[in-house]
């Protein structure tokens, strides 16, 4: 650990701590983390999704390896300042073993944070037991607090994600894990202010929650007074990404033309966001 990460764990911990909601947009490489970076944000977080499709995988659990999420990850600390937090799915293993053990090599790569989730990615049962993603909440939030410094651990319960839209169970799930020690609090897929706000003020634990999936959107402003903390978008800076590649090709395929150029970030104003060669 160096003393940088230490501090960017600080000041991780100050931003959940501080009134009002905070935005933690989701880069899925080192050059997406740049630009991010020079926009003022306070902090970011990676997007398994994002890297996955960066590298031509599908967003599946058996997909991406841990290694390569660690790699991954490691290259967006690297090219920034800020503190950075992952999204380490479910922990890539089904035991609190392997949870545990993903928290610690997390910290070893320069991630200040991470989210671990209760999926378990088999369609006949795809969320664990509340016992079984309890004691793996548990495990994880242990291999955090042996690090030497203050990893923040969010908890992630994936019922809406998964068809599942009980919000009784989402509910006692997320309170169970607030109980255990988890830091953050995040159940994807809410797309109802009254359901967000119920979530909020059914725990004490800072909740984020994800915008830019399919349905209603709401203002950082609504999301705050709703109780939200932290916000994030997952995959969906990517997706706008290539939803712009996808328009500039199909516009040459189908038209001929080069219009879309006119939209593009000029070549001068990224080059001077990334770094010089070492020498």
């Amino acid at each position: 650990m160096t003393a940088s990460q230490h501090d960017r764990a600080a000041r991780f911990q100050a931003l959940h701590a501080r009134a009002g909601a905070f935005v933690i947009p989701n880069p899925w490489d080192a050059g997406s983390a740049r630009i991010l970076s020079s926009l003022g944000f306070e902090a970011l977080a990676t997007t398994s999704a994002g890297f996955a499709f960066s590298i031509a995988r599908k967003d599946q659990a058996a997909a991406v390896s841990r290694d390569e999420i660690l790699a991954n990850a490691k290259a967006i600390v690297d090219a920034t300042d800020l503190p950075v937090a992952a999204d380490l799915e479910a922990g890539f293993g089904p035991t609190p073993k392997d949870v545990a053990e993903t928290i610690r090599r997390a910290g070893a790569v320069g991630l200040v944070g991470g989210s671990i989730e209760d999926a378990t990615y088999d369609p006949a049962r795809p969320i664990y037991d509340l016992s079984e993603a309890l004691d793996r909440v548990a495990a994880g939030i242990a291999a955090a607090r042996a690090l030497p410094f203050p990893f923040t651990f969010t908890a992630r319960a994936e019922n809406f994600l998964f068809g599942r839209r009980d919000l009784d169970d989402t509910i006692r799930r997320l309170q169970a894990f607030e109980k255990a020690g988890a830091d953050v609090l995040y159940a994807p897929g809410l797309n109802d202010l009254g359901m967000i706000r119920t979530v909020c003020s059914s725990v004490s634990k800072p909740v984020n929650v994800v915008m830019g999936l399919k349905g209603r959107s709401f203002s950082v402003a609504e999301l705050a007074e709703a109780g939200v903390r932290r916000i994030s978008v997952g995959s969906a800076l990517c997706r706008a990404a290539y939803g712009a590649l996808f328009r500039a090709a199909r516009e040459m395929k189908e038209h001929g033309t080069f219009a879309w150029a006119n939209d593009a970030v000029p070549f001068a104003e990224i080059d001077a966001l990334m770094p010089a060669p070492q020498r």
